[in-house]
């Protein structure tokens, strides 16, 4: 999309609603100049005055917007009237990664492993940007037209070179340092990637399982796939594996697709 100084609801043709969040809704939208189709996000500054949430919502826009890797949901612009704050997004239009997941009850080895890879390559991007995400989970992973994973919802992100004390993100994703409530820093990113990638492959997330032998139960998951899990669900943060090491793994580089793309 061609870069503009000031933008309006004008230079933009409207089209579906395609979801709805705490703050606002979203739809498809095509910037008129160029025909270029984004996702409009737009949030009601009644809401954000009611929670509380501007500097919230500037942080996560400038983090965002400094962003640009493939597995990263682009911010394009934003712009603002009297009453609404609007976002311009990429499109991801295959959705949300929480309903594929749900649909298919759990991914083969071949779809998990190429979505960690992914996943370790931007949050490695990210770390380089000292930008920690804090909330990787299903919902905040979009899916574009050839099955590429994106990375959106950058809510909770901050960007610090120093350890943070803030208990924020999901419950079940959240890395023992912060449950703990004591200082963190990137690699609660790499604990929820272990969850996740358990996620992937059993459908659920770990730690509901009803007992202990429940833990890695069917569908029949390898012994290298389990070894990265186990390798990043590890209580002592300076021990999990580091994403550089997650790229080399054996499990990522036999099973991982190097396009990225997740189509079948």
């Amino acid at each position: 999309m061609a870069a503009k100084e000031e933008w309006s609801i004008s230079d933009f043709e409207i089209g579906k609603f395609i979801g709805e969040g705490k703050f606002g809704k979203v739809y498809l939208a095509r910037e008129k100049q160029s025909g270029y189709v984004v996702a409009l996000k737009v949030i009601f500054k009644a809401k954000l005055e009611k929670y509380r949430s501007h500097a919230h919502l500037r942080r996560e826009i400038e983090i965002q917007h400094g962003l640009n890797h493939p597995n990263v949901l682009r911010l394009f612009a934003w712009f603002h009237d009297e009453t609404r704050v609007f976002l311009v997004l990429e499109y991801a239009a295959r959705g949300e990664l929480y309903k594929l997941l749900k649909s298919l009850h759990h991914f083969s080895e071949k779809r998990a492993a190429t979505y960690v890879s992914s996943l370790a390559g931007a949050l490695a991007y990210c770390h380089e940007k000292h930008v920690i995400h804090r909330d990787i989970k299903p919902e905040n992973l979009l899916l574009d037209i050839e099955g590429r994973l994106k990375i959106a919802d950058f809510g909770w992100a901050v960007q610090s070179n120093a350890k943070r004390h803030t208990m924020c993100g999901t419950i079940d994703y959240l890395a023992p340092e912060m449950v703990e409530k004591k200082e963190h820093d990137h690699a609660v990113d790499n604990w929820t990637l272990g969850i996740l990638c358990y996620e992937f492959l059993y459908g659920v997330p770990p730690f509901e399982a009803e007992d202990e032998y429940g833990t890695f139960r069917s569908p029949a998951v390898s012994v290298e796939a389990k070894d990265l899990i186990c390798k990043l669900l590890v209580k002592d943060s300076s021990k999990r594996l580091s994403l550089q090491k997650i790229l080399k793994h054996p499990w990522i580089v036999t099973h991982a697709d190097p396009s990225g793309s997740c189509c079948d």
